[in-house]
């Protein structure tokens, strides 16, 4: 019984190391920003899936409807569906700087 005990207590050990050993990695996926209610057309392409119709089609819609409030507001704009948002998430920022500063390329675009 006490070498189950051991064992269990080690799998959490090195779980625990796993986890922190993979949260940097994914912090260094997302460490930049588009705040896309100061971006211009160029910092909002950035974006991963926005090119500059629909990187236009935010500032229009900014123009037109002052700031977004929360990020999910981005899917009133034409183009930016349930989907397209999920993967824009974690790159947008309502406030504080753009610190974005190249295209994000996910997995899926390379493929193609």
């Amino acid at each position: 019984m006490k070498t189950r005990s051991i064992s269990v207590h080690c799998l959490i050990l090195a779980l625990g190391v796993l986890v922190s050993l993979a949260a940097p990695l994914a912090a260094a996926e997302t460490e930049g920003r588009v705040n896309v209610n100061t971006a211009s057309l160029e910092e909002l392409t950035y974006l991963p899936r926005v090119g500059s119709v629909v990187a236009q089609r935010i500032l229009d819609f900014r123009e037109a409807n002052g700031r977004f409030k929360e990020p999910e507001d981005l899917m009133l704009v034409q183009g930016i569906g349930e989907r397209t948002f999920e993967l824009i998430k974690p790159y947008v920022a309502i406030e504080g700087e753009t610190t974005l500063s190249e295209k994000v390329r996910l997995e899926s675009d390379e493929e193609r």
